[in-house]
């Protein structure tokens, strides 16, 4: 079982709903995300113009860099679905795992100086709900489900477009598990940092 996000990028309005309804779900701490809505773009010249958003919750990595260099185990991963949690009675607030994450997605708490990521609303869905970022996607971009069984929404999903339109963020070994869907436009290899830089400041 490996539970997982897979988001259709051309459903998604850059509206940032997710961003908003992660933040209050989850009590996120002012000046901190658990995900964010980032734009890719635009490119090219007129009238071929191309420009996308890019959902950036926690990639949920197959081996996370984070649970790898936590100092005392508060960064930890769920074996049973592979989700990566952080324990605030652990975290000593060293922003180890920040640094080690590629995709920016560790986050620190201010308030209560520690580290803080998007945990997929694990609470929630043990009450049978979805998280809240799927809830409340307008454009029904976002989807969550066990991506290891074929029957499931994200797989049917995924088997319903070509694997050529069918994207991750970069690999550095860590296996990022979220799969982006983008078929009208060019994928841009690029990781949250390096669009945040190419647009001179960050998004969100």
């Amino acid at each position: 079982m490996k539970h997982g996000f897979v988001i259709d990028l051309d459903r998604c309005i850059g509206c940032k709903g997710c961003q908003v309804a992660c933040k209050q779900e989850n009590g996120v701490a002012l000046g901190a995300n658990r995900t964010l809505v980032r734009t890719v773009g635009p490119m090219g010249s007129y009238p071929d113009v191309q420009m996308y958003f890019l959902p950036t919750p926690c990639q949920q990595c197959a081996d996370p860099p984070c649970v790898q260099v936590c100092p005392t185990g508060a960064c930890w991963q769920n074996r049973e679905e592979g989700v990566v949690l952080i324990d605030r009675e652990q975290c000593i607030g060293c922003r180890s795992c920040g640094e080690a994450c590629p995709y920016q997605a560790n986050t620190f708490n201010q308030e209560l100086r520690v580290m803080d990521k998007c945990d997929t609303c694990i609470a929630a869905r043990a009450q049978g709900e979805l998280p809240a970022c799927v809830r409340n996607c307008a454009g029904g971009a976002l989807r969550f489900g066990d991506l290891d069984d074929p029957e499931s929404e994200v797989s049917r999903l995924l088997a319903s477009v070509p694997a050529e339109k069918v994207h991750s963020l970069r690999d550095f070994g860590n296996g990022p598990s979220i799969r982006y869907i983008l078929r009208r436009d060019k994928w841009v290899d690029a990781l949250p940092q390096e669009l945040e830089t190419a647009k001179g400041g960050r998004n969100g």
